[in-house]
């Protein structure tokens, strides 16, 4: 009989603020800051030379009820709005070669938006590149090559689908076959955050191994719902014919880096960048963390970047760009919007730079990674 589970992401259990409840929080006091006018006092001050924003999936939107990467998405609509909205705030939409000699010269009168795609997933070319073309914005989409070559498993699009299906779930954990009861969205969310954060624990071979597990259990096909939801070279050639588009790279398999060994991280740096090169018969010279949070890859990670050619490493921590050197590419903060806010208010405001503390220098020798916002 299946047990009701009790698992780290049991929020609500605990009384602790649950993430839709945090968004909300999170939105109120954007609003709140936009009217006192503070990011206007202090915005032209405390922004620095620009921001690079962070995106994965833009497509319409959806009526599921069980929608855990929502805040990883975006409408069309939106990312419409968000550009016209940006060239009435008087930013400069540049490309990513632009924004890193910004970020070493001297500060320009205008600040910058660069805007970055990670994951290389088909609604890039279908629903994105469509109105990014029509407003003539440059932009960087990150390729883990693996997954235009049909081979990437993007386990949690996987994890997504079985837990939308299932009432019940079994698997094995930590070699104990483990029960779940999901009949409604709360437990849903909750064994999805879960399970999210348990595989992003794991090696690589690991991930795959329970990934496929859940899917064979749970007749869900891996390799076809992870080829549908990614762009193929074909797509890629399209985007790369186009002088306003850059193409990064984002290793091959799109691993954790910080569960790999130092040889295997340097592998997949490497390797997912000479097969880019290969492809566009052009150098490939900005890189993308996978998942590019602070567990995700450590110090070492951050040299190694550097020495397998990149010119810049964009990170998933927010922050903003400064000018004169004082932002350490190799670990380039981005500000990645949250699909479920469609405040322009709210956009606002954190593009101002006045939710981030000060950028400390990173001249020299310093890898340290930028400050989290405060919040």
């Amino acid at each position: 009989m299946p047990t009701r589970p009790r698992w780290g992401g049991a929020a609500a259990s605990r009384g602790e603020t649950l993430p839709s409840e945090v968004s909300f929080l999170a939105s109120l006091r954007l609003e709140l800051a936009y009217l006192s006018g503070v990011p206007w006092l202090r915005g032209r001050r405390a922004g620095g030379a620009g921001v690079v924003l962070r995106f994965e999936r833009v497509r319409p939107r959806r009526a599921t009820r069980f929608q855990p990467l929502k805040s990883r998405e975006i409408t069309p609509k939106f990312l419409d709005r968000t550009i016209r909205a940006l060239k009435r705030w008087k930013f400069d939409i540049v490309s990513m070669d632009e924004a890193c000699r910004r970020a070493v010269t001297l500060a320009s009168r205008r600040r910058f938006v660069c805007l970055t795609f990670d994951g290389g997933y088909k609604d890039l070319v279908t629903a994105a590149y469509p109105v990014l073309s029509r407003h003539g914005a440059p932009f960087t989409v990150y390729v883990p090559t693996a997954f235009p070559d049909g081979v990437g498993e993007a386990w949690w699009l996987a994890l997504e689908e079985v837990i939308a299906r299932e009432n019940r779930l079994s698997l094995v954990i930590d070699r104990t076959e483990r029960h779940f009861n999901i009949g409604n969205a709360s437990e849903k969310y909750q064994l999805y955050q879960f399970l999210e954060n348990w595989m992003r624990s794991l090696a690589p071979p690991e991930v795959s191994s329970a990934i496929n597990d859940l899917c064979r259990r749970y007749a869900v096909d891996l390799a076809a719902l992870s080829r549908e939801a990614s762009m193929d070279w074909d797509d890629l050639a399209t985007l790369a014919a186009d002088p306003l588009v850059t193409i990064g790279s984002a290793t091959v398999n799109y691993p954790v880096l910080s569960n790999l060994s130092d040889a295997a991280a340097l592998r997949e740096m490497t390797m997912g960048r000479a097969v880019a090169q290969a492809a566009f018969q052009r150098d490939v010279m900005h890189f993308a963390y996978p998942f590019g949070d602070r567990a995700a890859f450590r110090r070492q990670h951050v040299v190694m970047t550097a020495e397998a050619g990149f010119v810049s490493a964009a990170s998933a921590l927010s922050g903003i760009v400064e000018a004169e050197g004082r932002t350490n590419l190799h670990v380039l903060p981005r500000i990645a919007w949250d699909g479920r806010q469609r405040s322009l208010r709210a956009m606002r405001v954190i593009l101002s730079g006045v939710t981030f503390p000060p950028v400390q220098s990173t001249r020299g020798a310093s890898l340290t990674h930028p400050a989290s916002p405060s919040s």
